[in-house]
């Protein structure tokens, strides 16, 4: 049974008693509260009266037992909701998250303190022209009768402006060459400039050292086209004693301007261009001589180079003895038994 249909016949009866109340009372006879018959004013069939009769007080009665049945059907809807066995609630214990480490972060890691290396003996830059002295001698090419000057229609030499001047105006091959009047040089180091104005290709220049004739000296050679090598005219006849070798401190084409250098002790010797070396050699041929240049046009196009600052240095080095090797004693022949 629903609550609301317990309730509201209960509810109607309060409404009539506040009623009796607001009227005095009044309630009319033969009228019925909740079921409940109202006694008439008619007379009994015994003949006697009807005894006096209150009719708030039945009302009053009702109001009363109303609320207490009231009070006691919401006692009764509360044990009986309690009255069921409540299923206690499982509380399922839930792990607490795990919480996330969060990296810290190191603004200034240290750092590893590094193993000292053992040390190495500072090793010394090789100096490529040890031992270099005093200047010998120098030539400003201001004076022509130190040099062998001609002038042909095929090639000329000749001293102007403070320079050698060698020109090969016609196609070749044809070479040109001048050798200096200058004291005799064993042990040296000589330095020039060459001005390559006219060159090309295979055409070549450059420096003659160690000069006992006309046909006999070594020869440092520069190409036009950045290659350079050291030859040993003798008798008249070219022997390479180093072959081609290409070279960027060498340059190549025209117009340009190269500094030789040649470091000559004994049997060796030390070849630079623009201060930078190059290359060596060991020759024991020619152990003296004088300087010169030459011009070589090796094709159809002119050939003009210029030669100027001749510097020449003393040299007082000895080459160090080279370690012996051990020799080698035969074992004794093996020999066979009969």
């Amino acid at each position: 049974m629903k609550l609301t249909n317990i309730l509201d016949p209960l509810r109607e009866n309060t409404l009539r008693g506040q009623a009796l109340l607001r009227t005095g009372g009044q309630l009319p006879y033969g009228k019925c509260t909740s079921g409940v018959s109202t006694p008439s004013r008619e007379k009994h069939p015994s003949g006697g009266k009807i005894p006096h009769f209150d009719p708030l007080r039945p009302v009053r009665h009702r109001q009363k037992w109303g609320r207490k049945f009231l009070l006691l059907v919401t006692i009764g809807l509360l044990l009986a909701g309690c009255s069921e066995t409540a299923q206690p609630a499982t509380v399922t214990p839930t792990a607490a998250p795990s919480a996330t480490p969060t990296a810290t972060v190191v603004w200034f890691p240290p750092t590893e303190t590094p193993t000292a290396l053992p040390s190495q003996p500072a090793t010394p830059t090789q100096d490529y022209y040890p031992g270099v002295g005093e200047l010998l001698f120098s030539d400003s090419f201001d004076d022509p009768t130190l040099w062998n000057t001609a002038s042909s229609e095929d090639a000329s030499a000749i001293v102007s402006n403070n320079q050698l001047v060698l020109s090969i105006t016609e196609p070749g091959p044809i070479s040109i060459a001048s050798r200096g009047d200058h004291p005799v040089a064993g042990d040296f180091f000589a330095q020039a400039t060459a001005k390559i104005s006219l060159c090309s290709g295979t055409d070549q220049y450059g420096m003659l050292f160690r000069s006992t004739s006309s046909e006999d000296y070594y020869r440092f050679t520069l190409t036009c086209n950045g290659q350079e090598r050291l030859e040993r005219v003798q008798a008249g006849a070219t022997d390479p004693l180093v072959g081609w070798l290409s070279s960027n401190d060498v340059p190549s084409g025209a117009p340009a301007q190269v500094k030789l250098g040649v470091w000559a002790v004994g049997k060796e010797m030390r070849f630079f261009v623009n201060n930078a070396f190059e290359f060596s050699m060991i020759d024991p041929v020619f152990s003296a001589g004088t300087f010169g240049f030459f011009a070589y046009a090796t094709g159809k196009s002119p050939v003009t180079i210029s030669f100027s600052d001749l510097s020449v240095y003393s040299v007082s080095y000895i080459p160090p003895t080279p370690s012996p090797l051990p020799s080698w004693t035969p074992l004794p022949a093996a020999t066979l038994k009969p």
